[in-house]
């Protein structure tokens, strides 16, 4: 048996009604960066709290070095609730020893930036409790650190920051990382082995997700598994893994080849042409027309938004807020708008909703006899959108992505109806029915006393998905619910079911515009993909908020961030939104990169094109090097390039097999026409060579 720095020796583990462990043998050698993935409930979160002692096996042991320190992050923080953020996050270290030290204040303010140390913990949210507990265990040194689930409430940028934290925490070979979460493209980014756990047992994988993922449909395909619906999931996830840019970057973590010839007869995720007229037919050719929409959020509402906050307090010497590492832009200003004297301020839901208002009327010296006459008010305070205006049409699906803060939900509420801005149009067709997959579970806690057959019993005895006639029964078992499940009570359900509960309900009052609000909520990757799958022949528009990169770009067409008030187009997907943040980090300024664009407009054909955020590319010199990042004109050419030349490819890869096709068949005999086709052949792949050489070279430009 190897010597591990930490380990299981033939551990075997059972709760009242499900067996966790039997007979694991499995450890952790220095220098490790270990994915965890499997079922929820199969015991990853156990496995961790073995190796930190919280849990003992009912027989085995667990082995552990001599001096072996070992820092866990736990899906529940031991914070004290009267403690202050500074006494539980820096366990009592003064400014000077964490703002001192170039590695502790980046941690300190990449998760603390805008939090008040002397706030007290019990009045923070869950979001920034989680930040708090992260900061706590990243401040101290561990010659193992367990880190289970730390993407939970962080922001796109800020997991960007944590998974190149991790990567350069350690030198190669020092430390080892133990990871359990649900977002693949962290697991990829930061792994570089997995263990799968699932029916008592610890798989290991040798590779991040990819890798993991390319050696399980292997695996399954070698044995012959019953799970036949998951191993279709798999090979349709890793389809979608090895045809998309990632598979032809120069910095592959799996064979491509060998995985191509594993999903050669997987169809493409979607027939977006078909899907988009599928819902046209449904929806006719208006969706959703923001115009010319703000939205300003009081002074008073301002001050109660977490990335409003930034400052230092010169009267005691002692930082009270911190200063965040990455600063979103705060676009604040005002707007005069013509309201009825007893109408509530639009998009503020209070009459006066503290903003400066001033009555054109003077009231005591005008006698008021005309009660319809309307008052103007100055409405002031930040701009969570600033004079947007974003087409949405028929089976268009868009992703959002965006700082905490930043005002993602409240653009959702406004696309839907449910929140008048305070200026501008908001124009929905007249056939749209919406359904929203929001972050909260209210909608399933009224139907708690009934169980999950009763509730199916309310729909339509059948369905069409995927061309196929499914009963809702069936698509709850896609959903992985077993049928023993029907007649559970919808309060029994955990997290992870009830989440699950409310997309299938959705799904089924038949919406033709769906808002999913961080679906990948208490989902393992596994039922990720099922969700996936699912969204994959969905034919509706589709808006998507998420931080989960991977879910983001794999069920939508096209990516926007919500920066400055804009709504920006993405041309270069989630990437191109942590470049604009990198450079203005480095810049100290995001004016240059924000430029004065006005969102995006649809062009003729429905679909979403990028407003000319920054200067054109002729506009000087000085210009030029920021268009590939800022997603201005240069760049927008240079993303059709890449599209033209992943079209070109795809047209090649047939010609090519045409040709070996045609000489595996051809007479042996005939060396004149072999020779002809061999050098058919040597055209396409040197000019198949040539197009992948081209679209590195982009790629890389992109990526600056």
């Amino acid at each position: 048996m190897p010597t591990y720095d930490l380990g299981l020796e033939h551990v075997s583990l059972s709760f009242a009604t499900k067996t966790i462990f039997t007979d694991v043998t499995q450890g952790v050698f220095e220098g490790d960066r270990i994915g965890i993935v499997g079922r929820n409930g199969d015991g990853k979160s156990t496995l961790l709290r073995l190796f930190s002692g919280e849990q003992q096996p009912d027989s085995g042991r667990v082995i552990t070095r001599n001096g072996l320190t070992f820092g866990m992050l736990r899906q529940r923080d031991p914070l004290d609730d009267n403690a202050t953020l500074r006494e539980a996050a820096l366990e009592g270290r003064e400014d000077y020893e964490w703002a001192s030290d170039t590695s502790s204040r980046e941690i300190v303010e990449a998760l603390l930036g805008g939090m008040s140390l002397d706030a007290k913990v019990g009045s923070l949210s869950g979001g920034q409790r989680r930040r708090a507990d992260l900061a706590r265990l990243l401040l101290k040194d561990w010659d193992i650190l367990a880190l289970d689930e730390p993407t939970n409430h962080l922001d796109v940028v800020t997991i960007h920051w944590l998974a190149e934290h991790l990567k350069n925490r350690w030198a190669s070979g020092q430390g080892a990382l133990l990871l359990v979460t649900h977002d693949r493209w962290f697991l990829d980014e930061v792994c570089e082995s997995m263990w799968e756990v699932h029916d008592g047992l610890i798989d290991p994988f040798e590779g991040g997700y990819s890798a993991y993922m390319l050696q399980r449909v292997e695996r399954d395909r070698q044995a012959d598994v019953r799970e036949e619906r998951r191993r279709n999931l798999a090979r349709k996830e890793l389809a979608w893994l090895s045809r998309g840019a990632r598979a032809r970057s120069t910095k592959q973590k799996f064979h491509v080849k060998q995985a191509r010839e594993l999903i050669a007869d997987v169809p493409p995720m979607r027939n977006t042409l078909e899907l988009k007229q599928m819902a046209t037919s449904r929806l006719g050719k208006q969706v959703v027309d923001l115009i010319d929409v703000t939205q300003i959020y009081s002074q008073d509402d301002e001050r109660r938004l977490d990335a409003d906050a930034a400052a230092v307090t010169a009267a005691s010497g002692r930082v009270d807020v911190v200063p965040p590492l990455y600063a979103e832009p705060i676009v604040t200003g005002s707007v005069q708008l013509s309201v009825d004297p007893d109408a509530p301020i639009p998009g503020t839901g209070e009459r006066e909703a503290s903003a400066q208002v001033s009555d054109m009327r003077d009231r005591e010296e005008t006698p008021q006899t005309d009660t319809a006459a309307a008052r103007t008010v100055t409405v002031s305070g930040r701009k969570i959108l600033d004079d947007v205006t974003w087409l949405i049409g028929p089976g268009d699906r868009f992703g959002i992505v965006g700082a905490n803060g930043a005002g993602k939900s409240t653009l959702l509420k406004i696309l839907d109806g449910t929140l008048t801005p305070t200026c501008g149009r908001v124009n929905i067709g007249k056939t749209v029915k919406f359904a929203v997959l929001s972050q909260r579970l209210d909608e399933l806690e009224q139907l708690g006393k009934y169980k999950i057959k009763e509730v199916l019993s309310r729909y339509k005895p059948s369905y069409i998905v995927d061309g196929k006639e499914v009963t809702p029964a069936q698509l709850m078992e896609r959903l992985g619910f077993s049928s023993a499940q029907l007649m559970t009570p919808i309060r029994d359900l955990s997290g992870g079911q009830k989440r699950r509960m409310q997309l299938l309900l959705i799904l089924l009052d038949e919406p033709n515009v769906l808002i999913l609000d961080e679906p990948g909520n208490d989902l393992d990757t596994d039922m990720l993909a099922v969700m996936e799958d699912l969204l994959d022949t969905w034919p509706g528009t589709l808006i998507v908020v998420s931080h989960d990169r991977y879910l983001l770009e794999r069920v939508t067409d096209e990516q926007f961030a919500l920066v400055g008030g804009k709504v920006r187009h993405l041309p270069g997907g989630v990437g191109d939104y942590l470049n604009m943040v990198e450079q203005a980090r480095k810049n100290g300024d995001w004016s240059a990169i924000l430029g004065t664009g006005n969102g995006t407009k649809r062009n003729t054909s429905g679909s979403a094109a990028a407003a000319s955020d920054a200067p054109s590319a002729d506009a000087g010199g000085a210009d030029k090097p920021q268009a590939h990042k800022l997603g201005g004109k240069e760049f927008h050419q240079v993303s059709k390039r890449i599209s033209a030349i992943e079209r070109k490819l795809a047209k090649l890869e047939e010609q090519r097999a045409e040709i070996e096709a045609k000489m595996a068949a051809h007479d042996p005999s005939d060396f004149a026409g072999l020779n002809e086709l061999n050098t058919q052949l040597n055209a396409v792949t040197d000019k198949k060579d040539e197009l992948e050489a081209e679209w590195l070279e982009l790629s890389e430009e992109l990526e600056g």
